[in-house]
């Protein structure tokens, strides 16, 4: 799967223009133009408003986090979080990101922004999915908080975009489980191998992944002795994808080493 290019959906567009219309402490590693100094709240929010139009996400989320730290108890604060968490976000700083957004949402639960902030942590982690060949942690941690959103906020257009993406994560996570199972299969370990492709044909059935799990599967029973398996999932990629290439490497295989064997 080739690596995700990080980019803003409509739905983190009209959030965040909700959240500029509706609003026209910072920690120690804060950019320079940031340091302290006293400012009225309006002027320090329509700096950083003024830093985030212009593309200086850091500074931006810097001085967001200053109107937090100078004004902690003003209506500005609440929205200077979010701000901020989208900043972080826009500048490819996931983890403050994340950390922002998950504030916030400790702070103001009930916020009319919640869904918003559940959806620019999922966005964060989902940013940070690497390719098959690496950990798939953080692809693990995208399905969980994409999946947040949608059961906390199913009739949004969050949720819209999060099924979305839930498909690619099942995808990726499908691909990394083919990676492993073929490493296995190359070394001759044929029940590891048939263990990672039956997770793909049980858990990620309606990915791309799925006919050539269950060629896989028809090799690796074949090498296990099982020709009655190695027909059935023969079989199965018959029955849902007759004019693949995999069938009729899985059919050629059957024939060859399984002539005469029914499946069981």
């Amino acid at each position: 799967m080739q690596p995700i290019i990080r980019t803003l959906p409509k739905a983190g567009v009209l959030a965040l223009a909700a959240l500029s219309v509706t609003a026209c402490g910072g920690g120690q590693n804060r950019p320079a133009d940031t340091a302290y100094v006293a400012r009225d709240v309006e002027t320090l929010y329509a700096e950083a408003k003024n830093r985030l139009d212009r593309g200086n996400y850091v500074l931006a989320a810097g001085l967001f986090d200053e109107v937090e730290r100078q004004h902690p108890y003003s209506p500005w604060a609440r929205r200077a979080q979010l701000m901020s968490a989208f900043s972080y976000y826009a500048a490819a700083d996931y983890a403050k990101a994340i950390q922002s957004a998950q504030r916030f949402l400790t702070i103001h639960p009930g916020n009319k922004d919640a869904p918003y902030a559940y959806y620019l942590i999922a966005l964060s982690y989902y940013e940070q999915i690497s390719d098959v060949q690496r950990d798939q942690k953080n692809t693990e941690l995208a399905r969980t908080a994409l999946n947040e959103v949608v059961r906390r906020f199913p009739t949004s257009e969050y949720a819209a975009d999060a099924r979305l993406k839930l498909d690619l994560v099942a995808d990726h996570l499908a691909g990394k489980e083919m990676e492993i199972g073929r490493g296995y299969q190359r070394s001759g370990r044929w029940l590891a191998a048939n263990i990672r492709f039956r997770n793909v044909v049980e858990q990620y059935q309606t990915t791309s992944h799925a006919p050539e799990a269950l060629f896989r599967l028809t090799e690796s029973s074949l090498a296990l002795g099982l020709p009655e398996e190695a027909v059935k999932f023969a079989a199965v990629l018959g029955a849902n994808y007759p004019g693949s290439d995999w069938y009729r490497k899985a059919h050629r295989l059957v024939q060859n080493h399984a002539p005469g064997v029914t499946a069981s």
